[in-house]
């Protein structure tokens, strides 16, 4: 298992029947959709409180724990700084199923 900063920017490889990926955060099973940009908007669509500025990476306030799982940045690693074990949701999508903390 990779680490939680491993902010590899190579996609998550989709296969044909393979099962979207599924976010546990506050007791809650979400599923990401191929519809939501990032996970602050998938967090967003299914009444999870997470609080942010921007939306590309800038500002950390989106700043959540990884407890368990995998995502990447498609669009590069963020500018803002990130502790070990955390990820910005406003630039990150899962490339497994994770569990978050939110704080």
């Amino acid at each position: 298992m990779k680490s939680a900063n491993d902010r590899s920017i190579s996609p998550p490889i989709m296969h044909p029947n393979k099962k979207p990926h599924n976010i546990i955060v506050d007791n809650k099973i979400i599923t990401f959709q191929e519809s939501d940009k990032n996970l602050l908007e998938c967090l967003e669509n299914a009444n999870v409180e997470v609080h942010y500025h921007c939306r590309d990476g800038f500002c950390g306030a989106c700043r959540v724990t990884l407890v368990e799982g995998e995502i990447y940045y498609p669009n590069g690693e963020p500018l803002a700084f990130i502790g070990d074990g955390e990820i910005l949701t406003c630039c990150s999508i899962p490339k497994s199923d994770i569990k978050l903390l939110i704080e």
